[in-house]
């Protein structure tokens, strides 16, 4: 235990550097000979302040709401000053200051902790996943302002409520890019603010984590995918814009290969190499896991590398393939599919699932040689991407009555 530091609280006034009958009320905090000064904001006129009782003089009703804001700051240091003497901190006349205003580390509010959580994890996250915790402060921000009429809460206000009133307010925002956040979506908002709530704990900002008792509940989504009759049609269409031939070879490509936009955009001509079995593959990395990838490449999407072999992109920019702005080519794919009558929500995306589901789960590839072409580290990853087909399920099953017959 400390020892019991001593504390004086004194109130002084100091006049005004412009010419004024006013005078400025300060606070003095002493502490075993050390001391700080700091105004109250509060000002009253020189012959009604009491410099032997440090009060003002009088029953105005300003002095009497004077006197009241002073005994409520000295009570204030006071109560600081116990509390911290019970958390065994270190105590100076700056320190209980700080805790007086909310500025000591038991005082840290929720928008320093999403600040340092952002600012020191850049290194560590990619630029997708910080991009998605920037959206997530705007979240906070707003819901503060609309929902709480406040810029900022203490971190040691947060409770129970307070996430069940952040995750409603989630399911009623309205993005500008669509009507409504989905709860997958809310919940990957919740689980953001989980985490940061989490390294609060950890860095000794709060006592008790506020999502202790709070369960994330995400639904299962069926995710899109081509069939091998959508396939054959985009890959039989031929685009007369050079913009939207080129998105839908590249789609094409990423189709066959699993690779996803960024990974497809990444690529260059010497992480096309020989592999064990002579052929070409690819040779390179997932960006968003730093996982190695090995893909031997199908004939198709050789082809697709061929066609550009000459091709401005690879000649000045050293890339693979011409891969334009991830706007764009889904921009351009709502036009692909438009003029193959596929009535889906494609994405960019659709292609890794098609990869996985129709290009090689559904002709009998295995789900580990599946999940180690997408760059899984775990086989339950790989399922939620790839679906078992009900041909699929009948090739087996006739495989294990031929089985059982010949037993």
């Amino acid at each position: 235990m400390q020892k019991n530091n001593r504390l004086t609280i004194n109130f002084f006034t100091r006049k005004h550097k412009v010419q004024s009958e006013n005078l400025i009320v300060y606070c003095r905090i002493t502490i075993d000979g050390e001391r700080t000064d700091f105004s109250i904001n509060r000002e009253i006129k020189a012959n009604l302040w009491d410099n032997n009782r440090k009060r003002g003089k009088g029953f105005s009703s300003y002095v009497i709401s004077l006197n009241k804001y002073l005994d409520q700051i000295y009570t204030g240091l006071h109560e600081a000053h116990r509390l911290m003497m019970a958390e065994e901190k270190v105590i100076t006349p700056l320190s209980i200051k700080a805790r007086f205003f909310g500025e000591d580390e038991g005082g840290k509010t929720l928008k320093q902790l999403i600040a340092y959580h952002n600012g020191t994890m850049h290194t560590s996250l990619r630029p997708g996943t910080r991009k998605n915790y920037h959206i997530t402060e705007r979240c906070v921000s707003l819901f503060l302002k609309e929902e709480y009429g406040v810029e900022d809460i203490e971190l040691k206000k947060l409770n129970y409520r307070f996430i069940l009133d952040f995750e409603q307010y989630l399911r009623k925002y309205r993005p500008s890019t669509r009507t409504k956040c989905t709860n997958n979506g809310a919940m990957k908002h919740m689980e953001r603010l989980k985490k940061m709530s989490r390294l609060a704990v950890r860095l000794d900002w709060i006592a008790k984590d506020p999502f202790e008792n709070y369960k994330l509940r995400f639904e299962k989504t069926e995710r899109e995918y081509l069939t091998k009759r959508e396939l054959r049609l985009i890959e039989e269409s031929t685009f007369t814009r050079e913009g939207v031939e080129k998105c839908k070879d590249v789609f094409l490509f990423s189709c066959y290969t699993g690779l996803s936009y960024i990974d497809v955009k990444a690529l260059t001509p010497e992480h096309l190499l020989k592999g064990i079995d002579g052929n070409k593959w690819l040779f390179t990395k997932r960006i968003k896991t730093d996982e190695k990838l090995k893909i031997p490449l199908l004939p198709q999407a050789m082809e697709i590398i061929k066609k550009y072999k000459d091709s401005p992109e690879r000649k000045v920019m050293k890339v693979l393939l011409p891969v334009y702005s991830n706007q764009k080519v889904n921009y351009y794919l709502k036009e692909i599919c438009k003029a193959c009558r596929i009535y889906k929500k494609v994405t960019f995306h659709t292609a890794r699932h098609t990869f996985a589901t129709t290009v090689t789960l559904s002709n009998g590839v295995p789900l580990e040689t599946v999940s180690k072409m997408l760059g899984h580290t775990k086989l339950t990853t790989t399922q939620i991407y790839a679906r078992v087909l009900e041909k699929k399920v009948g090739e087996d099953m006739r495989i294990l009555v031929k089985k059982m017959e010949g037993k």
